[in-house]
C-alpha cells in the first residue's frame, strides 16, 4: 500500500523545510508553517525504515481534533486543516523542552522505577508501587527536546531553570498548560471507556509572544491509553494492562532485540506486521475519536496534498 515517508515539497511562499521524525514542517512567508504528518513510524527515537499505511492521517486527524476540544483553555498554533496529513498553523519558535505528564506507572517511568530509581526528572516517587499502578497525584517528567538522530533526555524543573532553557515565568506556564490539557485529555478518555495514562505536549511562542500548543496533542505517538474497564482487577491480578498506544511496537522491538542502542539491529518489518501495525492504528482513532475511521485517497498522496496546500494558500 502507498505510504508517504518523506517529501520534497516547493510550496508558493516556501522559506525552509524542517524534519522531525515523523512531521515535516514548511515555513511559509516566515508567517505559517504547514505540518504535514508523513506515515513513518518512530521509536526508541529511532525512524523505522518502513511506513505505516494512513498512520499520518490518523495522526494529523486526531491531534487537530483535540487541539478544537482544548482551545478554550489552552491557545494553539492551529488555523486550518487542509489535507488529511497537512495542519496549517502559526509561525512559532518552539520550547526546547517536552512536557511529559504521567498519571500512571507505565512506559518508561515503569522502567525506571523497577531498576530501582525513586526520583525520576527530579519527583520523588513513593515506595510500594507497581507497573500501571495510578500516581497519587500526576507528575510532571519533562525531557529536553532532541535534534535530529538524538535521544530526549529526561531533565528536572530545576536544571532547565538553572540552564536557562525556558524562564521560571514561562515554565510556570507550561507547567499549567500541561496539568489543565492532561486533566481534560482524561475527561475525553473517561467518556469513551479510556484511560489517558501519560502524554507528551509541546509548546512555542507565537511571533507576539503569545504561549501556544504546537505539534500533537493525545495521539497513540504521543500518549498512551489504557482500557478502563477491567482495569483495577488487570491490577489486583497482575496481569498486563489492555492499551491503546505505540507501546505494542515497542514491546515488539524490545522482543526482538532492539531498543535503540548502539550495535543493534531494527529486526525486519515484513508486509504481514506492517499490515497489523497499520490496522492497530485505525483501532486506536476509533476508539480515543469514537467514531469510524475514513480512509483518504492514497492513490498518490504527494499529489493531493500538493494540490491541496496550494489551494488553501492561494485562497486563504
Amino acid at each position: 500500500m502507498n505510504t508517504i515517508t518523506t517529501t520534497q515539497f516547493n510550496f508558493t511562499g516556501q522559506k525552509s523545510v524542517y524534519r522531525g521524525k515523523v512531521r515535516e514542517v514548511y515555513n511559509i512567508n516566515d508567517d505559517l508553517l504547514v505540518m504535514i504528518a508523513t506515515d513513518r513510524l518512530s521509536a526508541f527515537d529511532v525512524v523505522m525504515p518502513k511506513g505505516i499505511p494512513y498512520k499520518g492521517q490518523i495522526l494529523n486527524q486526531i491531534a487537530t481534533r483535540f487541539m478544537q476540544l482544548t482551545e478554550d483553555i489552552v491557545p494553539n498554533w492551529l488555523i486550518a486543516t487542509p489535507d488529511p496529513n497537512v495542519a496549517v498553523g502559526h509561525l512559532c519558535t518552539p520550547f526546547k523542552v517536552e512536557m511529559v505528564i504521567r498519571g500512571y506507572v507505565s512506559g518508561h517511568a515503569a522502567r525506571e522505577y523497577a531498576a530501582g530509581k525513586r526520583v525520576l526528572c527530579g519527583v520523588t516517587l513513593p515506595e510500594g508501587l507497581k507497573e500501571n499502578d495510578k500516581f497519587p497525584t500526576p507528575i510532571i517528567t519533562p525531557t529536553t527536546k532532541a535534534d535530529n538522530g538524538e535521544h530526549d533526555m529526561d531533565i528536572s524543573r530545576e536544571d532547565i531553570l538553572a540552564k536557562g532553557i525556558v524562564s521560571e515565568e514561562d515554565y510556570s506556564v507550561l507547567e499549567n498548560y500541561t496539568r489543565a490539557l492532561f486533566q481534560r485529555g482524561t475527561e475525553i478518555a473517561a467518556s469513551r471507556g479510556l484511560i489517558l495514562v501519560d502524554t507528551k505536549y509541546e509548546f512555542g511562542k507565537t511571533k507576539d509572544g503569545k504561549i501556544v500548543l504546537i505539534d500533537e496533542i493525545h495521539t497513540p505517538d504521543s500518549s498512551r491509553y489504557f482500557y478502563a474497564e477491567g482495569y483495577q482487577e488487570r491490577q489486583d491480578r497482575g496481569e498486563a494492562q489492555k492499551q491503546l498506544s505505540k507501546e505494542f511496537v515497542r514491546q515488539w522491538l524490545i522482543a526482538n532485540g532492539f531498543q535503540g542502542k548502539e550495535g543493534q539491529q531494527i529486526p525486519e518489518m515484513t508486509d504481514e506486521y506492517i499490515a497489523t501495525v497499520s490496522e492497530r492504528y485505525i483501532e486506536l482513532y476509533e476508539n480515543i475519536i469514537g467514531e469510524a475511521f475514513v480512509k483518504s485517497d492514497i492513490t498518490n498522496i504527494e499529489a493531493r496534498i500538493l494540490e491541496n496546500v496550494e489551494n488553501y494558500l492561494k485562497n486563504r
